[in-house]
């Protein structure tokens, strides 16, 4: 009896103690935790002169970049530059939760607008339309066009969250709008969801293989928690899952679809597409416009084919079908087939010699010299050898797309 006694206390005890280390982490607040978690206070450095040093975010997105071209540009692999890309939001009241700031809601529509002009900046050719899910249904914000402004006033204007949100009714309306692009095109549904469930009419399981069968790539980013049904849609459907944890990861999920996914297999098919150039044409002329349906004076562009005038290219001709694009479009959409080299990083035993490092950016000129005239972070081109600060590695591999020491030796070579 003792020692049944003396167990049954000491099982009360440590029961007491885990009490007391729950209670203890709960009178911590959210930003104590996080600080306590990251002991960030350990990332700061000393100079030489015994100042505090700032933390070089600097460097450590440069390090995040780098990780992420090199698994984009690892093999060569034919990639959907025509795609068609729906962007499902969930408006439900799911979306009014503040454990973003001001709320899930007003974060998304933030991220949003901006994956929309970088989404047409790498993608031309492209078009995207707008979903939102509320009240249990799929409504449709705007059709697939090609028109960033357009697209952002039709969001900004309807940001008013209400009811539940199906997930199977947002795919069937995908279904029914991608079934009808042509085999050329590339469909893709990306799904901003904050709900924790869905409000389903029937089998979703069934939506899911119809999307399946008619190559219809969906990715799903949550906003709360991992979902099974999310989880298996983006499984089945060759898509990619994820869930953010801040807004910054957010914003970085969000942009890792703004460069064309991998070709599905039926679709990397060489294809002949007919297209036009459309001319610009003259100012002060009169002309009804064919995708407003009423007249305008001056601008807009005229269809090779039929001569109806449209606003603004890359369009689909609303009298003959015909694809208008110009070739600036073709030029921006080059650089995804051929991407350039990644740049080699200057190992630092080679930087500490002034012999063999210049001093200075041959992109911009800066000095590539730390404080103290130290050495500091460079990379090099693996073809021409010449050195680039950090930010002009970005600049060239993600705006410019092509090398400004390779440019110059080429030039120089025919001269």
């Amino acid at each position: 009896m003792l020692r049944k006694e003396t167990n049954g206390e000491e099982r009360r005890f440590d029961r007491d103690e885990e009490e007391d280390e729950e209670e203890n982490d709960r009178g911590l607040d959210a930003w104590e935790r996080t600080y306590a978690d990251e002991r960030s206070w350990e990332s700061l450095q000393e100079d030489e002169s015994g100042l505090l040093r700032p933390i070089d975010n600097k460097t450590l997105y440069h390090a995040q970049y780098r990780r992420r071209l090199r698994t984009a540009t690892a093999a060569r692999i034919q990639k959907g530059l025509i795609r068609y890309l729906y962007i499902v939001i969930d408006l439900s009241r799911a979306a009014t939760e503040t454990d973003y700031k001001p709320n899930r809601m007003v974060v998304v529509a933030r991220q949003v607008e901006a994956f929309i002009r970088e989404f047409f900046d790498q993608n031309p050719l492209s078009h995207i339309g707008l979903l939102t899910l509320k009240d249990g249904v799929c409504h449709c914000l705007t059709e697939l066009g090609g028109s960033p402004e357009s697209h952002i006033k039709a969001l900004m204007g309807k940001l008013v969250c209400s009811g539940d949100a199906s997930l199977q009714n947002g795919l069937d309306l995908v279904h029914s709008l991608l079934n009808q692009i042509p085999s050329y095109g590339h469909r893709e549904v990306l799904i901003l969801y904050s709900a924790l469930s869905t409000c389903d009419p029937g089998d979703i399981m069934e939506t899911i293989q119809k999307c399946k069968s008619s190559k219809i790539r969906c990715s799903v980013i949550g906003l709360s928690a991992e979902l099974y049904i999310c989880k298996y849609l983006c499984q089945e459907t060759g898509g990619s899952y994820s869930v953010s944890l801040d807004e910054p990861h957010l914003k970085e999920l969000v942009l890792e679809h703004a460069p064309p996914p991998p070709a599905i297999a039926e679709f990397a098919i060489a294809n002949l597409i007919k297209m036009g150039f459309p001319q610009r044409a003259a100012e002060g002329v009169i002309s009804i416009c064919s995708c407003h349906k009423e007249a305008k004076v001056g601008g807009g562009y005229t269809c090779p084919r039929c001569k109806a005038r449209v606003c603004e290219l890359p369009t689909e001709c609303c009298i003959c079908g015909l694809t208008l694009v110009s070739s600036p479009h073709l030029a921006r959409s080059y650089h995804h087939l051929f991407p350039i080299t990644p740049f080699d990083d200057v190992a630092p035993s080679v930087s500490s010699d002034p012999h063999k490092v210049p001093k200075n950016c041959f992109g911009c000129q800066q000095s590539l010299l730390a404080p103290g005239n130290l050495p500091g972070h460079s990379v090099a081109c693996p073809k021409c050898k010449q050195h680039f600060c950090l930010d002009c590695d970005i600049y060239i591999h993600e705006s410019l797309h092509n090398c400004p020491g390779c440019e110059s030796f080429r030039h120089s070579k025919s001269q």
